[in-house]
């Protein structure tokens, strides 16, 4: 009788990459800090603050993932892409969110610029990610 092939060996896609997990604490601190102390800041507030939750979700996937940087970073821009199609629907729809925090965190208004500030924000971490 033959002998079976053998399984493929797979990677482990999880993983603890505590590096990434830093940056995504600190990413997370001064998205905090924008969101309360630079509600008087207009477009960095807003602009800023969108590239930065894409570098901060990049480096919380990176953390705990085991993928291409490219991968990682495409993802985080849907994550954004789908949460501002969210917001565009929920003005359609005439939806609000009755809580303050999550009008902060999902925001309240559809706006094609938060789009740009998520590619540049992938485009941004998938850049430092190639070079490192």
């Amino acid at each position: 009788m033959p002998a079976l092939p053998a399984p493929p060996t797979r990677t482990r896609r999880w993983r603890l990459d505590r590096r990434s997990l830093l940056l995504a604490l600190l990413l997370f601190g001064l998205l905090v800090a924008l969101a309360t102390l630079g509600r008087h800041w207009g477009w960095v507030r807003g602009f800023g603050g969108d590239l930065l939750a894409v570098a901060w979700l990049y480096y919380l996937l990176n953390g705990a993932l085991r993928a291409p940087a490219g991968r990682l970073a495409t993802a985080a821009f849907a994550v954004g892409a789908l949460l501002e199609l969210g917001q565009y629907l929920a003005m359609q729809l005439h939806w609000q969110f009755s809580s303050p925090v999550l009008r902060i965190v999902f925001g309240s208004t559809a706006d094609w610029l938060d789009i740009l500030a998520y590619a540049l924000g992938a485009l941004l971490v998938w850049w430092l990610e190639r070079r490192r």
